[in-house]
């Protein structure tokens, strides 16, 4: 048996050492993950690598493909993005391993140029302001390189030899060409001990977060609403029908519909906060605080909101008490004009503090409807979720042209002049909303006993308000179903008709009647570019 001197090269890997590698290159991945994150803790949790990335997927990805990623995943969709994002990278951080195992400068190198992508994404993002932004990627990935370098060549070493002039003893040899024990066992010791300390990085760099925004929820916590010069008024009886499983009048906060592009919610200190009204169409720059605006003149109002990307008959809309400042008067105080009135400007662009822009109609926020700088929702501050500090919303139009959340810029200017973020995308640059009308219960699929049926739901058509709501069973009259009472027209409307029903499948319809007297159209349209169109229907089988 011949002996192995210290001068032996590299053995060849077998199916083992390949299994290794790739469990090496997964490791190396997850340190890189974890520095970074702890580094971004410290910068700005915006600047971590899968933040940054999943904000440029969002924003590259097809309109269509967002719609389906809605439809399919609902408020659940950046859940899914980011666990999408993370398997992608551990396909690419065990095929870099095996990599390394021929080649280890290549395999560190590639760990090194993922880095790189990831300080390309996280400086381009439109909230990023600071070149630090650029610092977690490469800091997490030169980590993550050196340590797959290292492993790598632990896993390779080959096996220690006995002194010269003596032979290695039977049982502690091995065959030329196989693993060496001693160089798995140090693999798998600085695997697993990198690995523990990776998790305690990626805990660390958790707490580091959550005390980044201690002063945003206190900020949130100390606030006390004003009470309004212009209370909403109450709710009048009857709005809300017994009838059991239809959505209730006002949608409580933890159940309003979540759609925006922010992976990590803003959470930002209201006595930081600002907000700067500017631009062509502006003769006084105005820049205000919460306090600012919870002194002026503050009104309450019901509004209910609905999301472009809401399908005949989907939840992503949603009523809600809204406490805010009238945009108008701070549009005027600024010297706005609207078109109508001789105004150079017909566009308003906010902006977020997470980059979102959302253009809205200067005409409509100005033509006397209840246009709110919002900071208050349902009695409480807004949550963060949606929009705290402050949000903007503007009754009749869809959310992705008049509610900024996170709010913190308004530019007057003109919808020649500048394209707002959906807008080169493929949607509509204005996008009243349209009448609809959704069947709450029964569910579709429900097998209900015959008999008197209670088929209700809730119609919508914001600033015009609902006149009427007709039921139609399978291919029979429309019958009038009974209405709930208006509150506003800036507001849902309940409906409810009791049906006879009788054994067998049928298909149930419901259509709407604006306060214009407008029937809402039953030819169906996709969400894009303006809103979806169509009569919703519900299959049921009565026993």
């Amino acid at each position: 048996m011949r002996s192995m001197t210290l001068s032996d090269p590299p053995r060849e890997p077998t199916r083992t050492d390949r299994l290794l590698a790739a469990l090496g290159g997964l490791i190396s991945g997850y340190v890189s993950l974890a520095v970074a994150e702890l580094v971004a803790a410290a910068v700005r949790p915006e600047a971590g690598p899968v933040t940054a990335v999943g904000g440029v997927v969002i924003d590259r990805t097809p309109a269509a493909i967002k719609n389906w990623a809605i439809r399919t995943f609902g408020e659940s969709d950046k859940v899914v993005l980011q666990l999408g994002i993370l398997a992608v990278l551990a396909i690419l951080a065990a095929a870099v391993g095996l990599l390394a195992l021929r080649h280890r400068r290549a395999g560190a190198g590639a760990v090194m140029a993922f880095g790189v992508l990831g300080a390309l994404a996280a400086v381009s993002r439109p909230d990023s302001s600071s070149a630090a932004d650029a610092l977690p990627s490469p800091a997490g990935a030169a980590v993550g390189a050196l340590l797959l370098y290292v492993l790598i060549g632990r896993l390779l070493a080959p096996e220690r030899s006995s002194p010269p002039g003596r032979l290695l003893a039977p049982e502690r040899s091995s065959p030329p060409g196989r693993t060496g024990a001693p160089g798995r066992r140090n693999f798998l010791l600085v695997a697993a001990s990198t690995a523990v300390a990776a998790t305690g990085a990626a805990t660390l760099g958790r707490a580091l977060g959550g005390t980044r925004s201690q002063g945003a929820v206190a900020s949130r916590d100390a606030l006390r609403l004003p009470r309004p010069a212009s209370p909403a008024p109450a709710v009048p009886p009857g709005a809300q029908l017994p009838v059991p499983g239809i959505s209730p009048f006002i949608t409580p906060n933890k159940d309003f519909y979540r759609v925006d592009t922010a992976l990590v919610v803003p959470k930002i200190d209201a006595d930081g906060w600002r907000l700067r009204i500017h631009g062509p169409g502006v003769t006084r720059e105005l820049t205000l605080t919460l306090a600012d605006l919870t002194r002026r003149e503050v009104i309450e109002r019901d509004i209910t909101l609905a999301c472009v990307s809401n399908e005949v008959g989907g939840p992503y809309v949603g009523n809600a008490r809204w406490l805010g400042v009238r945009l108008a008067d701070l549009l005027r105080e600024a010297g706005v004009r609207p078109p109508s009135a001789g105004g150079r400007a017909d566009q308003l662009v906010a902006r977020s503090v997470d980059g979102m822009t959302i253009g809205t109609p200067v005409e409509e926020v100005m033509d006397g409807r209840d246009a709110l700088l919002a900071f208050g929702m349902n009695g409480t501050p807004l949550p963060f979720d949606h929009g705290f500090p402050v949000r903007m919303l503007v009754p009749g139009l869809y959310g992705y042209v008049s509610a900024c959340k996170w709010i913190e810029e308004i530019e007057v200017t003109t919808f020649d002049a500048y394209d707002a973020y959906w807008v080169p995308r493929g949607w509509a640059r204005e996008a009243p909303v349209k009448t609809q009308s959704r069947i709450d219960t029964p569910r579709p699929l429900a097998r209900p006993k015959a008999g008197t049926l209670a088929v209700a739901g809730v119609a919508w058509a914001q600033h015009r308000g609902i006149e009427r709501v007709e039921v139609r069973v399978d291919e029979g009259a429309w019958q009038d179903a009974e209405l709930g009472a208006e509150d506003s027209r800036d507001t849902w409307r309940q409906w409810v008709y009791r049906w006879q029903a009788t054994p067998g499948r049928h298909t149930l319809t419901v259509r709407a009647t604006d306060g214009t007297g407008a029937v809402q159209t039953e030819r169906r349209a996709d969400t894009m570019p303006d809103g979806a169109s169509g009569w919703h229907t519900v299959v049921v089988t009565v026993e």
